[in-house]
């Protein structure tokens, strides 16, 4: 199996920070992108930043300056650090990979697209 998990999210003040993760599991030979994502009721689910193997960065212009995205290679791990957060913030955060990977020991490797469950942040005092 190769899959992604979000964790990290919570109940935070307005202007208050969070660091969100998104950790790769399985046979992960390496981690082409991530990009972080979030929906918030009644809304589509848009990108907010991305990050792939070379370590180039994206964001969105509405977090630039208070998202900062970084990874852990040796973990597969990505984070979201969010800070002076605001209630617009509010919403369930997904993180999306592009995986090498194999599904078997005996399989050959293969690109894999995985989704988290997402992790709900709330903004509100």
């Amino acid at each position: 199996q190769v899959q992604v998990a979000e964790s990290g999210g919570g109940l935070v003040q307005p202007g208050g920070s969070l660091r969100l993760s998104c950790a790769a599991s399985g046979r992960i030979l390496s981690i082409n992108y991530i990009g972080w994502y979030r929906q918030a009721p009644g809304k589509q689910r848009e990108l907010l930043a991305g990050i792939d193997r070379s370590g180039n960065i994206n964001y969105i212009d509405s977090v630039k300056g208070r998202f900062t995205i970084s990874r852990d290679n040796a973990k597969n791990t990505v984070y979201l650090r969010m800070s002076d957060l605001k209630p617009e913030d509010t919403a369930v955060y997904y993180c999306n990979a592009n995986i090498l990977g194999r599904l078997g020991a005996l399989q050959a490797p293969g690109n894999y697209e995985r989704w988290g469950q997402g992790t709900l942040v709330t903004v509100s005092s």
